[in-house]
């Protein structure tokens, strides 16, 4: 048996719509604690989005510069990435845009 069935592609993405990948941001008691002690923002995103995706649209939605994403399935089927920002890219001014604080 092959392996080549597994092997993804590391070409460039193609044109995703950042307004069908991230749906909303998180406004909870965790989001806000995480976005003051570790730089991040949680968001709902398309269950069907990939880290790649989701961190290409944070990237064009917001012009900032994203560190990491990691994302969570929740046990409702609603899949929510965990984006950290670059230390330049305070995850507070991003929620402020947003109207969130």
């Amino acid at each position: 048996m092959s392996n080549n069935n597994y092997k993804q592609s590391k070409g460039n993405l193609p044109h995703v719509d950042p307004y069908t990948v991230i749906k909303y941001p998180l406004s909870t008691e965790k989001s806000i604690r995480l976005m003051e002690s570790e730089n991040k923002l949680i968001f709902v995103v398309n269950s069907k989005s990939t880290k790649r995706e989701i961190k290409k649209a944070i990237e064009e939605m917001f012009k900032v510069a994203v560190d990491d994403v990691k994302t969570l399935v929740t046990q409702d089927c609603e899949k929510r990435a965990y984006v950290k920002f670059s230390a330049k890219n305070p995850a507070i001014d991003i929620a402020t845009q947003l109207g969130l604080m």
